[in-house]
């Protein structure tokens, strides 16, 4: 009888040789809008210290960007989480996004902000997830409509997920 064992998850910060991979990773997924590999470069380089990713025996599996707020310091805005197919339902992207908030660059954060299409249904459970099981308030409105983006492609609207205010001993 043949004994399954997994080896561990490992959470680091990205860095810049991390955004081939990273870009490899979000385009697999499907499902994200895929930004340039000069951007995933540029998290990996000059944002990492908002940023996660999981790897498990040397391949990325899972990556969240985010960034505060230049307006509202005490915002971490959530840009993209994504996890392998491979690796989903076994909570990396809420083990990312609590790592990301114990990082000292998120010391003072008492909000989290994301836009979610209402078709992400993974990101709709892991934010309102996270606020039902934390016992913060959270709220969805209006983010960014369809209509805001270029003519001929075909994007959903994205609604704002607000989850917040909290201390942030998460």
């Amino acid at each position: 009888m043949a004994v399954e064992t997994r080896t561990e998850i490992i959470y680091r910060r990205p860095e810049a040789q991390d955004g081939t991979r990273i870009w490899e990773l979000v385009r697999d997924t499907g499902s994200l809008d895929l930004n340039s590999p000069y951007c995933y470069i540029l998290l990996g380089d000059y944002f990492n210290d908002t940023c996660m990713i999981a790897e498990h025996e040397g391949e990325i599996v899972g990556f969240i960007s985010a960034f505060r707020s230049p307006r509202n310091p005490e915002t971490l805005f959530v840009w993209q989480v994504a996890v392998a197919s491979s690796h989903r339902r076994q909570g990396i992207a809420r083990t990312m996004l609590e790592s990301i908030l114990n990082q000292p660059a998120c010391r003072g954060v008492r909000f989290i902000e994301a836009t979610v299409s209402p078709s992400n249904i993974a990101s709709r459970r892991l934010f309102l997830g996270f606020a039902e099981e934390k016992s913060i308030p959270s709220t969805v409105t209006v983010g960014y409509g369809a209509d805001l983006f270029p003519d001929g492609t075909i994007h959903e609207d994205e609604p704002l997920f607000v989850i917040g205010p909290f201390f942030n001993d998460i």
